[in-house]
Parts: C-alpha cells; sequence; structure tokens
C-alpha cells in the first residue's frame, strides 16, 4: 500500500483561536488578582466602573446613530448593540435608553454604510483596548467584568470587521 502524507493543515493559529487566547489571558489576568491588589480601594473600583459604565453609554449611543441613519443594518447591529446595553446594566450605568429615545449623536454618522460600520468596528476596539489596560487598576470582580466586556468589545470589532469583507 503506498504511503500518502497527511493532508496539509495551514501553519499559524486561525483567527478565532487568536481570539479566544487574547480574551481568556485577559480572563486570567482578572482572576489571579490578589482582592488587594491595584487601584485604591473602593473609590477607585467605583470609580472604574462608572468610566466603564459612560464608555458603554457612549458606545451604545453611537449604534443607536448608526442605526438611526442606516436602518438597513439593523439585522447586524442589533445583537451586538443589545450586548453593549448588556454592558451598561451590568457596570450599573441604569436603563438603557431605546435607540428612538436616543436623541443626539455623539459623532456624525458616515453617509456610506461600510464606512459607518468601520467607525463602529474602530469605536469598539478602542474601547476594548482602553478597558484590557485598565485591568491592571482595580482588583478581581471589576477586573473580571472588565476582562468580559473587552473581550466582547474585540469580537464586536472582529464581526463589524470581517463581516464588510
Amino acid at each position: 500500500m503506498p504511503y500518502s502524507p497527511p493532508p496539509r493543515t495551514p501553519s499559524g493559529p486561525r483567527r478565532r483561536s487568536l481570539l479566544a487566547s487574547a480574551a481568556g489571558a485577559a480572563l486570567l489576568v482578572g482572576c489571579s488578582a490578589d482582592p488587594g491588589s491595584g487601584g485604591d480601594g473602593p473609590s477607585a473600583t467605583a470609580e472604574a466602573r462608572a468610566r466603564a459604565a459612560r464608555d458603554s453609554r457612549g458606545l451604545l449611543e453611537r449604534y443607536d446613530a448608526v442605526l438611526a441613519a442606516h436602518p438597513g443594518l439593523a439585522g447586524r447591529l442589533r445583537p451586538l448593540r443589545d450586548q453593549v446595553a448588556a454592558h451598561v446594566q451590568a457596570f450599573g450605568g441604569g436603563a438603557t435608553p431605546t435607540p428612538a429615545a436616543s436623541s443626539a449623536s455623539p459623532a456624525p454618522v458616515p453617509a456610506a454604510e461600510r464606512d459607518a460600520v468601520a467607525a463602529l468596528a474602530a469605536a469598539e476596539r478602542a474601547l476594548a483596548d482602553r478597558r484590557a489596560a485598565d485591568l491592571l487598576e482595580v482588583p478581581g470582580e471589576q477586573a473580571r467584568l472588565l476582562a468580559s466586556a473587552a473581550a466582547a468589545g474585540a469580537a464586536h470589532a472582529y464581526l463589524l470587521t470581517e463581516g464588510a469583507k
């Protein structure tokens, strides 16, 4: 019987593997922090939580502005918007407005759908990066919550970027 070599598999990690490992690393950083490490106690934690809620609310308003300007994107953006609304709630940001309740746009929405989605992806990526940096400043539970939201934001940025291709 002749020897046939195994099928060629692509070398290197896949995108999903990279995303999952980045999210896992972020979660491990949050899980391994000592309860007393980082920040100056409850005030630093409360401040970080309020900032995270404010940032999530700003991102939610951006989603609402894009959905108002480009209703055709609703099927693609609504699930991501709903997750951002859940982040507002998780960080203690109070009731989340419905898309119709958002009155002012935080930034002008690009006229082209593709550009509007690219702007959302950039906003998601920037917020995920800020949250990943903030992990070092807060204790355990807050770090885990930030890590989870940062991983979700990175996944949203990926989905928004890859969906455009």
